[in-house]
Formats: C-alpha cells, sequence, structure tokens
C-alpha cells in the first residue's frame, strides 16, 4: 500500500485536552466491518476512527465530541500534506480541532489488553486466596513469637539469658524484612514458580527440623534462619503477584490477605496452648509444620502472576538513590525507631504478663488476644486511609502505641485486666500501623521507584527490629528481672517515631490538617 495514501492525523483537543500528547491508541473490533475487509480502527481519546487498508476513512467518529465524517475531509487530509492545523477544523465539531497529514504513516503506541488490570475475576481472587495462606503460615507464627520465647525460656532452653532466646526471634524479624532487597529482584526477572517451591520446602523443613532440636544453635539455625527464609521467599512473591492483577483495588486486595496473618496468629497461638501440654513441644512443633504443608499446597496451586518476566541487571543506583532526598531520610528515621520499640512487646508479652498476675494458663492467652485484636486492624486503616490520610492515620496509630505501652505495660501496680485491655489496644493499633506502612512508600516514591523504597525502608526497619528485641531481653536483665526498663524502651521509641513521622507529614505534605 502507498504510504502517501493512509492519513497520518495530530489530534489537538479532545474531551480532556492535556491528554492529547499522551494519550494511548487502543485496536478496537469493528462491529460494521466485515470479516474478509482488511481493516482496523484506532482509538484516541473519545474519539474513534474506522480506516480502511487503503487509508481511506469508512466510518464515522463515535461519541458525544465525534464530528460528522465525509469523504471531502478524508480527501482534504489525503491531498493536504502542509496544510496548516490552526485553520483545519471540523465541520460539525470544534472539540476534533485538526487533522494534519504527514509524510511518514502513523507509530500509534498500542496497549494490549494484556497490559489492563483485570482488578476482579476467578484468577486473580484466587491469588488473593493463595496469599491470605501466605501470610496465615509466615506472619501467624511470627505473631507468635512470644509463646515461642517463653517456651524456650523456661522449658527448652533454661540455661540461656532472656536476650538469647529474644535474638532468635530478631533474627526471623530480621531476614523477612531485609531480604526484601533481593527476593522482590528475584520475582521481578524470574516470576513467582519457583521461588514459591523452593520458599515452602525450606519453610516446612525448618518446622520439621526444630521439632528434633535441643540446643541454642540448632533453634537458632531451624527456627530463626531456615524457616525465615523460606517464609520470607514465598512472602516476597506472592505479594508481587497481587500487584500484578489488581490496581485500582489493589489495597483491598492486600487487606483481604493482611487478615490472614491475624487468623494464623490465632490458630497457631491455640494449637501450641492445648498441644504443647498433651503431646509435647516435639510433636506441637510438627503438627504445625504440618498445617503449614498444608496451606503451602495450596499457595503453590493458586498464586501466579499475570505477565512475563524479564532479566534485567541490578542497578544499585537505584538502592542509593533516595538517600538523597530529605523526605526519604525522615520517613526511614520514623520508621526505623518504630520497628525498634513495636516487636519488643510482641516478643515479651508473655513473660511481663505473668510477672503481672495474669496466671493459671491464661497469660500464654494474651497472643491469641494480641492476633484477634489485629485482624480488624489491619482492614479498617485501609478502608478510611482515603478520608482521613495514611499520614495523619500513622501518627495516630504510633502515638497511642507509645501511650499505652506506658500507661498500661509499664507500670508495676496495674493487674491482669489493665494488661488484657493493653493487649487489645496495642494489637489493634500496631496492626494498623503495618497496614500503612506500603501507603506511606507510595507517598514520597515515584510509580517505577515503589517497589526499590519498599525494599529500601523495610531493610531499615529489619536492622531495628534486629537491635530491639535483643536490647529488650538485657534490660530486663538489667532490671533485675523487671519490665519497667524494658517498657520505657519500647515506649519512648515509639514516641518518638511518632514526633518525626508528624515532622516527615509536614515535610512531604505541609502544615495543616488534610487527607493525605
Amino acid at each position: 500500500m502507498d504510504d502517501t495514501k493512509r492519513p497520518n492525523f495530530h489530534l489537538a483537543a479532545f474531551s480532556n485536552p492535556t491528554t492529547v500528547n499522551n494519550s494511548s491508541y487502543d485496536p478496537v473490533p469493528s462491529p460494521s466491518a466485515s470479516p474478509s475487509a482488511n481493516t482496523f480502527d484506532l482509538h484516541a481519546g473519545a474519539t474513534y476512527f474506522h480506516y480502511n487498508s487503503d487509508g481511506t476513512i469508512i466510518s464515522k467518529p463515535m461519541g458525544k465530541t465525534a464530528a460528522t465524517n465525509n469523504s471531502n475531509t478524508a480527501q482534504q487530509t489525503r491531498s493536504s500534506p502542509t496544510r496548516d492545523p490552526a485553520t483545519s477544523t471540523s465541520s460539525s465539531d470544534t472539540d476534533l480541532a485538526t487533522l494534519k497529514t504527514d509524510p511518514r504513516p502513523p507509530k500509534p503506541r498500542l496497549t494490549p489488553s494484556s497490559d489492563r488490570f483485570p482488578d476482579g475475576g476467578l484468577d486473580a481472587w484466587l491469588v488473593v486466596l493463595g496469599t491470605w495462606c501466605v501470610f496465615f503460615t509466615t506472619w501467624g507464627p511470627l505473631l507468635s513469637l512470644s509463646l515461642l520465647h517463653s517456651h524456650y525460656q523456661f522449658t527448652l532452653l533454661p540455661t540461656t539469658s532472656p536476650s538469647s532466646p529474644a535474638f532468635i526471634a530478631s533474627i526471623q524479624l530480621f531476614i523477612i524484612y531485609a531480604s526484601g532487597l533481593v527476593f522482590s529482584k528475584l520475582f521481578e526477572n524470574y516470576g513467582p514458580r519457583w521461588l514459591l517451591l523452593i520458599g515452602s520446602a525450606f519453610q516446612v523443613y525448618g518446622w520439621m527440623t526444630a521439632s528434633f532440636v535441643n540446643k541454642y544453635y540448632q533453634v537458632f539455625l531451624a527456627q530463626g534462619v531456615c524457616t525465615a527464609l523460606g517464609a520470607s521467599v514465598v512472602y516476597y512473591a506472592s505479594a508481587g503477584c497481587i500487584s500484578t492483577w489488581f490496581l485500582a483495588k489493589r489495597a483491598t486486595a492486600f487487606g483481604i490477605a493482611a487478615t490472614g496473618a491475624g487468623v494464623g496468629g490465632v490458630v497457631f497461638s491455640v494449637l501450641f496452648v492445648r498441644l504443647v501440654e498433651k503431646v509435647g513441644y516435639p510433636w506441637t512443633v510438627r503438627v504445625m509444620g504440618f498445617l503449614i504443608l498444608g496451606f503451602l499446597v495450596v499457595v503453590n496451586l493458586t498464586v501466579k502472576s499475570r505477565i512475563g518476566h524479564v532479566v534485567k541487571p541490578v542497578k544499585w543506583r537505584g538502592y542509593l538513590q533516595p538517600w538523597r532526598e530529605g523526605r526519604f531520610w525522615v520517613v526511614a528515621v520514623s520508621m526505623g525507631f518504630f520497628g525498634l520499640g513495636m516487636y519488643v512487646p510482641v516478643v515479651f508479652l508473655v513473660l511481663v504478663g505473668r510477672e503481672k498476675g495474669v496466671e493459671g494458663g491464661l497469660e500464654m492467652y494474651l497472643v491469641l488476644v494480641f492476633c484477634a485484636a489485629g485482624i480488624p486492624g489491619r482492614i479498617l486503616p485501609i478502608l478510611i486511609a482515603p478520608k482521613l490520610g495514611a499520614f495523619n492515620l500513622t501518627i495516630f496509630t504510633t502515638l497511642i502505641c507509645s501511650l499505652v505501652t506506658l500507661s498500661l505495660w509499664l507500670p508495676t501496680t496495674t493487674g491482669a485486666a489493665t494488661t488484657i485491655l493493653f493487649t487489645i489496644l496495642y494489637g489493634f493499633c500496631s496492626s494498623a500501623y503495618m497496614a500503612l506502612a506500603p501507603m506511606l512508600v507510595a507517598h514520597i516514591s515515584p510509580v517505577r521507584q515503589i517497589g526499590v523504597r519498599s525494599g529500601v525502608l523495610f531493610f531499615v526497619v529489619g536492622l531495628a527490629a534486629l537491635i530491639g528485641a535483643p536490647v529488650g531481653g538485657k534490660l530486663i536483665e538489667a532490671d533485675g528481672g523487671g519490665w519497667r526498663y524494658l517498657s520505657c524502651f519500647a515506649g519512648v521509641c515509639m514516641g518518638v517515631a511518632a514526633a518525626v513521622f508528624g515532622v516527615a507529614r509536614m515535610v512531604v505534605l505541609g502544615e495543616g490538617v488534610r487527607r493525605v
């Protein structure tokens, strides 16, 4: 076909003139063309054009802004390559400003339907189900760390100091958070399939091995390293898959999946409390391992990526560039301080509860209460953040965490009822913070850098968690077995985080109360 017969056009105005230079052209089926006709449609903004194979316009533009198409317009378009677009207007619509010719044919940017996010459908919601199972098997046991720490402290490793079992918990948290820098990149390059299989094998092997150990280094390697590595691989692979299926409903999908953490914490807490006295620690851990195995089978059958994955080289500059921005520094410092104090009550909840008068086996159920309170804490912030603002809610939740720690957990005169109240409030607010943290990253990041910046910020949180729990154990020793130094440390760290979050909000968004 002669290229001079095919019209090239320039649209100077659509229903939204600001999108002219960035509008995408989508191939759409033509209901009016016969199957044998060599025809195609171009969709530009709010206007449709239907062309024959020789470049002749054979159908009218459609929509409210469509101009009447006739043979004179098409002929003028093809025969006037140097016509001034400023003086060329449509016969019946001023919104379609010009049709300008060019010696070369147009090169529209096609957007295939596969690039559009489904935001629903069976496959998409199956991915959400699989990711829910990942939260169940990954964060559920992590939220039950206080039970395992208490058992290590008093039964399995009675000769160790409180800081030694706490270091096992902290290394798990560090690996989960910090390894996102590596595993997110592996997911981007290779997709989820092999990551899910390898991560599932590591996680189940770690749990089964933990049922046979009785020395500190063995517990550290099995529980602290092996299970954490496996859980981290599976978590980042599944979370990345959700992002390929959802856009408008992405926050809702993540919120639904994140409830698996609270449900998992409740289930694993009940299992541990009920079974450890009946069948002993080894078989209790094996039962938990078999349960995790069953859920990971579901994960491997349901979680998949919607897009293809291409190997790309690692650009280390992308990990360093965010540190050149002041607002990134402020957010990183605030998240670091909160990570330093947030997991201290999580790890020592049962131990302190026993000292504060929660006895008769009820102290073991504090973890269940904590996890149950966290279920609505992971959903409600996502629902109300668009109205109240992610930064505003984060400042509020971190401040409440600090206040309840210093006012309800610290005093030595409070009893069982106050400890349970603290557990409920802290469980809700700390879970709310975890749901809001990814939104903060989005506020300070260009769209194409959200993944990298999330990895960098959560690496900071992992370092803080690695330090927090062992420091808490040392503070218990320094206090002669008490919890006052421990509570002060956690409460002050979270209070500083709330203050720095306030500074971050002003740096990022300016003064005044806005929905951000």
